[in-house]
């Protein structure tokens, strides 16, 4: 069998190995070992078939005959390795892949190398180790996904949250599309402040779906410009509806402090507890301020547009009356009817606070307490307040101060604070509290 031949029948079946024909792949190679039995790529890719048949030791024993002939070859190392860790062998992986590392030189081909070493020494706790593979691997190559990924591994294993965040919305955004979920790919372009590709996402799926209102929503707020006045109340329903489910355990890993800081405004306002006012929690969710504000509460209300949210904080038994309505529509039908009205971070979906301002003044009696949260919006934007790539507005402080005196009640604090935190990074906002006169 000539040189060529042989070359020719080597592609062949390793096209058929990566199509995973892993029958036609075996006859092909076994064929060719057969005929040339010491063929170090036949040996080789022998050993890397015989490894996705689960039979290791066999597949060390290939691979090993073929570096003995072939022993500057990366790859060939970089597979070695690869079947040395999935058999439990890790010490002996890290000297495969270090090997191939050196036979690589600094060629992008030690790339997959230093990632995979990275991955192992992560494993032992060896993050230092890991973080210099992993970037050693990037300097060769800055758009291998792969070590972008283990990358953010061993910095999140280390307790950089937003940096590993950041790494992996880097390979996120370097895999192919469409093996990944659309929403994960733009959530990891807005990341990464790439909006304009994001937005080309976003115009994608409208075309597939126009009446989408989360979709519709989501570009607003990633091309900027002119903004809607507020969130539509089909966005709303449909992002916490799907939201539901996870909403609680998702907002105890972003250590999410808007319930506890409403209601140490409530205490500050008013005292001890004594179950002595009629408080509606408006914008309730799933309930999670409803514990804290029980105790000053003679009847605890709650509302919220989304069933499935509404579904999850009537099994707390916390409420007495709960309503599926529009926060501002539901306090003009309730005049006069509060002694506090709450709204822990609901009012950071109206980028317009009027209408919701003075609704809450007219459900409140006289001497009644207003108390939210919002995002803090650090530079004055036109109309104070602005749209934000995560979907939700943000509300400069002169802002706030002239939309309290507009609808009418007297402002008594208003001070920044941390809502929770968002890829690792503290989220900004602030604590409000005014009085009805």
């Amino acid at each position: 069998m000539s040189a060529s031949t042989v070359a020719e029948a080597l592609g062949a079946a390793v096209e058929l190995l990566r199509a995973e024909r892993i029958e036609e792949a075996e006859a092909a190679l076994l064929e060719l070992h057969a005929q040339w039995p010491a063929q170090p790529d036949a040996l080789h890719f022998l050993g890397v078939l015989r490894h996705t048949q689960g039979r290791n030791e066999e597949a060390v024993a290939l691979i090993e005959r073929a570096l003995e002939q072939i022993p500057d070859h990366a790859d060939a190392w970089n597979n070695l390795g690869n079947v040395l860790l999935h058999a439990g062998r890790a010490d002996a992986a890290i000297a495969a892949y270090e090997r191939g590392v050196r036979a690589a030189g600094d060629r992008a081909v030690a790339a997959p190398l230093l990632s995979n070493l990275a991955v192992v020494y992560r494993r032992q706790g060896r993050l230092d180790d890991a973080e210099s593979a992993c970037r050693q691997a990037l300097a060769l190559s800055p758009e291998f996904a792969n070590a972008w990924y283990a990358l953010s591994q061993s910095l999140l294993a280390q307790g950089r949250v937003h940096d590993g965040l950041v790494a992996n919305s880097r390979a996120i955004a370097l895999w192919p599309q469409h093996l990944q979920a659309r929403d994960q790919v733009i959530r990891a372009l807005l990341l990464l402040g790439e909006r304009e590709r994001a937005a080309g996402l976003y115009r994608e799926w409208l075309a597939e779906d126009p009446g989408n209102p989360v979709v519709q929503h989501q570009l607003a707020a990633c091309i900027g410009g002119a903004a809607p006045p507020r969130a539509s109340n089909a966005y709303v329903r449909q992002l916490f509806d799907a939201f539901a489910s996870s909403f609680d355990a998702k907002l105890e890993r972003l250590h999410y402090r808007a319930p506890e800081l409403v209601a140490g405004a409530l205490h500050d306002a008013v005292g001890e507890p004594g179950a002595a006012f009629d408080i509606v929690d408006a914008g309730c969710g799933t309930g999670l301020c409803g514990p804290l504000l029980k105790p000053w509460a003679r009847r605890l209300a709650g509302c919220d547009l989304s069933e499935g949210m509404l579904r999850r904080a009537h099994a707390r038994r916390i409420y007495d009356p709960l309503h599926q309505a529009e926060l501002v529509y539901y306090l003009d039908t309730q005049p006069t009817a509060f002694d506090v009205v709450v709204s822990a971070d609901t009012l950071c979906y109206f980028g317009d606070l009027g209408a919701a301002m003075a609704a809450a003044r007219r459900a409140l009696r006289p001497g009644g307490w207003l108390i939210f949260t919002v995002e803090a919006l650090s530079n004055a934007a036109e109309g104070g307040c602005a749209l934000q790539p995560n979907g939700r507005y943000a509300h400069h402080k002169d802002y706030l101060e002239q939309a309290v005196a507009a609808s009418g009640l007297a402002l008594h604090a208003l001070q920044g604070a941390t809502l929770r935190h968002e890829a690792g990074d503290p989220v900004a906002g602030w604590l409000v509290a005014a009085c009805s006169p």
